[in-house]
């Protein structure tokens, strides 16, 4: 799920929707309005899922995507190839693909309770939680 906004409005550490791929914002640069036109802004971002750079020029009302973060906790249940967490609210088992920044996977084993994040029908773990 994602709501629109315009590219204008877009803030560093906020997150946008660029090529299908929803990042975080690192650097936004606005340029003053022209004679013959409107402020152009530009905006660089790294994927959120896969860590890759991305850019977006266009002008100030151009409208893009803010991808709609969900923030959920769980407990794992089990750790391989995907990691198994069951959610606390629903207590269902769903499939999470195994964090490739090593301090979050050391901390992973069964009983550990975990935030994770549903992005674009996508899930991620984004902390392990100490509670």
């Amino acid at each position: 799920m994602s709501r629109p906004a315009e590219l204008g409005s877009i803030k560093e550490g906020s997150n946008i929707v660029i090529d299908g791929e929803p990042c975080r914002v690192v650097e936004v640069e606005k340029s003053k309005t022209g004679k013959h036109g409107s402020a152009k802004v530009r905006v660089v971002a790294i994927g959120i899922f896969d860590g890759v750079k991305r850019n977006i020029v266009g002008p100030s009302d151009q409208r893009v995507e803010i991808p709609i973060i969900e923030k959920r906790s769980g407990q794992v249940v089990t750790v391989g190839d995907v990691v198994s967490v069951m959610d606390r609210d629903t207590l269902e088992i769903v499939e999470i693909p195994l964090p490739t920044e090593e301090g979050l996977r050391s901390k992973l084993e069964p009983g550990v309770n975990v935030e994770y994040w549903v992005v674009l029908n996508r899930k991620m773990i984004s902390q392990v939680r100490k509670e």
